[in-house]
């Protein structure tokens, strides 16, 4: 079965960084845009950073623009999510998604209705 495996998550005082990984499984990497979503306790479930299948394009939320960085690595399967300048409005379950594209050239999608498989989440705390 397809399988995404998240880590990096922890407890990190604001102004931290953080990175996070994801891991697929049972599928190459390659022809799949991944996406960062989160969900805080009460809150519903948010796109956070998105990337293509090639890599070519990257979808951002207004609220991290400018601190988290989306990347892949197709060769280890990976994709990362650097996270800087952590905020406390960050905390949440973090997880990685994954959809379909083969080799067309699309853009970035970030709504997690449009994502098929899911990691089981990393949790991210950030507290003084």
């Amino acid at each position: 079965q397809l399988q995404l495996v998240e880590s990096g998550g922890g407890l990190v005082q604001p102004g931290g960084s953080l990175r996070l990984s994801c891991v697929a499984s049972g599928f190459t990497l390659d022809y799949y845009a991944i996406g960062w979503f989160r969900q805080a306790p009460g809150k519903e479930r948010e796109g956070v950073s998105c990337i293509s299948n090639g890599g070519g394009d990257t979808n951002y939320a207004d609220s991290v623009k400018g601190r988290f960085t989306i990347s892949r690595d197709n060769a280890k399967n990976t994709v990362y999510l650097q996270m800087n300048s952590l905020k406390p409005e960050d905390t949440a379950v973090y997880y990685c998604a994954a959809v379909y594209f083969g080799i067309a050239i699309v853009q970035a999608i970030c709504s997690p209705g449009e994502y098929d498989y899911w990691g089981q989440g990393t949790q991210v705390t950030v507290s003084s």
